[in-house]
């Protein structure tokens, strides 16, 4: 059996497979809640064999959505909702996974075949929220400053959508620090310009993700696993870097994470991209190797031997696809064709197997 079609165990969970369905927003969704194409969309990468499909950033607050058409769990009719979606994907031997996020500064955006930017307030939008004044980009709104009070609560409102999210039957769950998000904001100093203690030193910008962190650890069980995203670098002058990235990831095994999902970039427009066929490995092979936690990598991941490669040497311990699992939902069922595996397929599908 090829190491991608081995079983991963993270605490008590057990994975099927090291082929994860990684977060992409659909835009889809009426006041936060999920419906029948979020359960689609999910549901046909569990039918394809997918070991983990995970939701798309989750918002844990309405200010806190990306767009309008964002989907949230924030109150107990948002967990009712994505109950119909778990328990299927449940049924076809996947683990249902959940992205918990908060937007900050890139908040109340038009989704992409709308032409991206901004919604002002008269459309439907809302003021965003950062931990420093600063804006995105030029034609973005000043978003305002979060101060301890704000801050407070925006942990506690990631703890209620870790119950909410226990409660709509998921079985992991991932904090979005990553991507120029709220979390991700406070830890690079191209978005951070505080001088309180959320500020300035590593320690400073660290406090409000190792906080939420810790507060969703406490809170999910323990017998079920904790993943963070990150953007490892900003690929930008002056940015969150690598190095940073491999001294928090050390932080947050020690508050009890399981593995760190290995993205980077999002957070200003000026960033300058090396991209390529895997060309995120190497920051999820170098977070594992400095610090022993679980990684996982992502990025421009198509071919089943190239994820096997990323296992086979080391690189991550699963392989999380996105734009690929949009053109190819039965993405694992192809994999394990191509690498002589022998897996299950549903039973309506079994005629097209040979």
């Amino acid at each position: 059996m090829s190491l991608l079609f081995t079983p991963l165990r993270i605490r008590d969970l057990e994975f099927k497979n090291r082929i994860f369905v990684s977060p992409m927003c659909q835009y889809s969704a009426a006041d936060g809640l999920p419906n029948n194409w979020h359960l689609v969309h999910l549901g046909s990468r569990a039918v394809g064999g997918a070991g983990l499909v995970m939701t798309e950033a989750t918002a844990v607050s309405p200010e806190g959505r990306i767009s309008p058409q964002d989907i949230g769990i924030w109150s107990d009719e948002h967990a009712e909702a994505f109950r119909p979606i778990t328990e299927f994907i449940k049924a076809q031997g996947s683990i249902p996974g959940i992205q918990l996020a908060h937007a900050g500064r890139k908040a109340s955006t038009r989704a992409p075949w709308e032409g991206g930017g901004p919604v002002p307030e008269s459309e439907g939008g809302w003021q965003p929220l950062a931990p420093s004044p600063l804006p995105y980009n030029e034609g973005y709104p000043l978003p305002r400053e979060l101060n301890l009070v704000d801050m407070e609560a925006i942990v506690n409102q990631f703890e209620i959508a870790a119950g909410l999210s226990l409660k709509a039957g998921f079985e992991m769950v991932e904090i979005h620090m990553a991507h120029g998000y709220l979390l991700h904001q406070f830890l690079s100093p191209l978005s951070n310009n505080r001088t309180d203690d959320f500020g300035g030193k590593f320690k400073n910008r660290v406090r409000l993700p190792a906080w939420v962190a810790q507060t969703v650890r406490k809170v999910w069980p323990a017998h079920l696993p904790v993943f963070v995203r990150i953007s490892a670098t900003d690929w930008a002058p002056g940015g969150w870097d690598l190095p940073q990235s491999i001294r928090f990831a050390a932080m947050l095994e020690e508050a009890g994470i399981d593995l760190i999902d290995c993205s980077s970039g999002g957070l200003v427009p000026f960033q300058k991209f090396i991209t390529g066929p895997g060309y995120q490995t190497r920051f999820a092979a170098e977070i594992r190797r400095e610090t022993g936690i679980l990684t996982g990598a992502v990025g421009m991941i198509t071919e089943p031997v190239q994820a096997e490669h990323i296992l086979l040497s080391g690189q991550a311990d699963a392989v999380l696809l996105a734009r690929e699992y949009l053109r190819h939902p039965y993405w694992p069922l192809h994999a394990a064709r191509e690498l002589g595996d022998d897996v299950r397929w549903p039973n309506q599908y079994k005629r097209a197997r040979i």
